[in-house]
């Protein structure tokens, strides 16, 4: 029977039925494990492919005639004086050369352009598929990882589809056309060179078998290595600020040490692999000629088929040569694709089989039904969290450090699933929901404002990519957006650099609630979207928040007065679980957990976080830091 074709995630399947470590298949990795992939790659191409076989058995076969013209020239040309074959045989020497280098030439333009496409195109087929994976991946793996394995682990897929493997496949065949050739010149010498090329063979496997973990390596340690640096460009300010340069210097050398030594222990094996084929061709080529100087002393062979001989012997050694140079390229090509191979492993969140509901436009009821969450076994983060918030009303989430309040907001957003109980949308279970009917009707305003590298109006425009220029300019000025950006020469096409380091923490984090506003999400998140800001700017920024706020259904965790007195009511958490609910007043005066925190609060930041005035009245309320 013939095997099935499977794909990436039918062999992820398999594997998790089986129990394997992922570190297990890792180890147990080879040729055949890739070969389905490497199918896969090549099925949209073989029509170049099988063209590129055609040029480089037409190439192949022209560059025989050269060789094979010697024997003529010598024995009958030569030897024979027959002067009226020496054109014929020198126009057929040039037919064959012109033929060679035009097929030659027609081979790399397509196949180089076909890997380079291939390229391009598993680029986008990762970065895409690393965009969809749910974000506890990102959280135990570096973004500058993931960025070099979408550029750089793809890179050496191209000798799979270029002139690497068919020229690969082009020295196999001229060694087969060269291997008859010379078995009709002299049996008895192609069967003794093709004994010494057998053995040599056996040695190749044992080395590829053990250069490809050391490429696979050095692809971990380069991620690794680009991961570091781009944190620490990305955190300069950090860096500087903390006098840092120079140990961040010798962690980066010794990374680059890392990726040194792997070169080196792989250009070892190489150069070996070269000394190795360099011998190879010392023992054939003093066998060749001391046998086949024995057989024309003999009578047995002509000196011409001698020297035709030994032009063949070359195309049948070539391979070996071919082998230490492709042969690298190919194996460093399939340490790659196991790389990828992980990645695309790795279960998409719009490809859980689980989700199949698509949400209708939302009313805004979100219900907690005994959750239980943890992102270590054993080690539980929600423990029974249940409670209701109604359609437009504001639930506000108070309680120390680790208490489970950013775990909350991100079972909401659906950033995770529970490991028990249910988060009900409308009464729709969260974890059944399809995401893209989901997220399009949520809006997120963080702490921690992200601004790509782009203008003020493109940062605005990214929640809504279609809106018109009118809903973006009154987006900007609900969040007072305008008053600052009219003080810019370029206006809101002002570049705002990356991250939006150009801008203050309060202009960004305007710009961040114009973005929501424009999103117009039926379901808002607020996650300590002010505590990073002073007074002032806060006050600003409340006008847009509260405009935000209206009409939707809001989960806020905030640290200021000002965000939690709106709130219809107030869950406190404690160690993963509610232990008090109700609205300020209630909270307030049952004198529990919510009135220490307020208390405490209210007397060690009270002329920090109370604007003047504000402070006169013992009932104000503020939320725990």
């Amino acid at each position: 029977m013939v095997p099935r074709h499977t794909s990436f995630s039918e062999r992820t399947s398999r594997r998790q039925a089986r129990g394997l470590h992922p570190v297990e298949q890792k180890k147990s990795a080879n040729w055949s494990a890739v070969w389905p992939d490497i199918r896969e790659l090549i099925r949209p191409r073989r029509g170049q492919l099988l063209l590129g076989l055609a040029l480089i058995i037409i190439s192949r076969v022209a560059g025989l005639v050269l060789p094979a013209s010697t024997k003529f020239l010598i024995d009958d040309v030569l030897a024979n004086r027959r002067v009226e074959l020496l054109a014929p045989l020198i126009l057929a020497v040039l037919g064959a050369t012109a033929v060679q280098g035009v097929t030659g030439f027609w081979l790399t333009h397509l196949l180089s352009k076909s890997a380079q496409k291939l390229i391009a195109e598993l680029r986008c087929k990762v970065q895409a598929h690393v965009g969809r994976l749910p974000v506890v991946y990102f959280d135990t793996n570096k973004s500058g990882q993931l960025v070099s394995r979408i550029m750089n682990d793809v890179e050496g897929v191209r000798n799979l589809v270029g002139t690497g493997l068919v020229e690969f496949v082009g020295g196999l065949l001229t060694a087969v056309l060269s291997f008859v050739v010379l078995l009709n010149i002299s049996p008895k010498l192609t069967l003794m060179a093709l004994a010494v090329v057998s053995v040599f063979t056996l040695v190749l496997r044992y080395a590829f078998n053990t250069l490809r973990p050391i490429f696979r390596e050095r692809g971990k340690i380069t991620a690794e290595v680009t991961g570091r640096l781009t944190e620490t460009l990305g955190g300069i300010r950090v860096v500087k600020g903390y006098h840092a340069e120079e140990r961040e210097e010798r962690v980066f050398a010794a990374g680059a040490q890392r990726i040194l030594n792997n070169v080196m222990q792989s250009l070892t094996g190489v150069a070996l692999l070269s000394l190795s084929a360099t011998v190879l061709l010392g023992i054939v080529g003093a066998l060749v000629m001391y046998m086949g100087g024995r057989q024309i002393l003999d009578g047995t062979l002509t000196l011409g088929g001698f020297v035709t001989f030994t032009a063949f012997m070359a195309f049948l050694v070539a391979p070996v040569f071919q082998v230490v140079g492709i042969g690298t390229q190919l194996t460093e090509a399939v340490a790659g694709l196991e790389r990828t191979r992980e990645i695309l492993d790795e279960q998409a969140e719009d490809r859980d089989p689980c989700r199949t509901e698509t949400l209708p436009p939302l009313q805004g009821e979100v219900r907690f039904d005994q959750v239980e969450f943890h992102y270590e076994e054993g080690k539980p983060v929600l423990r029974g969290v249940s409670f209701e918030a109604a359609p437009g009303t504001v639930t506000a989430l108070v309680g120390s450090s680790g208490s489970g309040k950013s775990t909350t907001i991100g079972l909401i957003a659906a950033f995770h699933k529970p490991c028990a109980g249910r988060v009900l949308v409308d009464g729709v279970d969260l974890s059944a929901v399809r995401l893209d009917s989901y997220r399009t009707q949520i809006g997120v305003v963080l702490q921690e404002t992200f601004l790509f590298d782009g203008t003020i109006r493109e940062n605005v425009a990214f929640a809504k990519p279609e809106a018109s220029e009118e809903q973006i300019l009154e987006a900007c000025r609900i969040a007072r957006v305008d008053e600052f950006v009219e003080r810019f020469p370029d206006g809101y096409e002002t570049v705002v650099g990356e991250r939006g380091v150009r801008l203050s923490g309060g202009q960004k984090q305007r710009v961040s609630i114009a973005r929501a506003i424009l999103a117009d999400p039926r379901i808002l998140i607020l996650d300590e979207a002010t505590s990073s800001l002073d007074s002032e700017t806060e006050a600003m920024i409340q006008e847009g928040l509260a405009y935000l706020m209206r009409g939707r259904t809001t989960f806020v965790i905030a640290h200021r007065l000002s965000t939690i007195r709106r709130s219809d009511q107030i869950l406190v958490m404690e160690g993963g679980e509610i232990v008090e609910r109700g609205t300020h007043e209630e909270l307030y005066e049952a004198r529990g957990r919510y009135h220490e925190l307020y208390t405490r609060q209210h007397g060690l930041e009270r002329n920090l976080f109370l604007a003047p005035g504000e402070g006169d009245s013992a009932e104000e309320p503020a939320e725990a830091p």
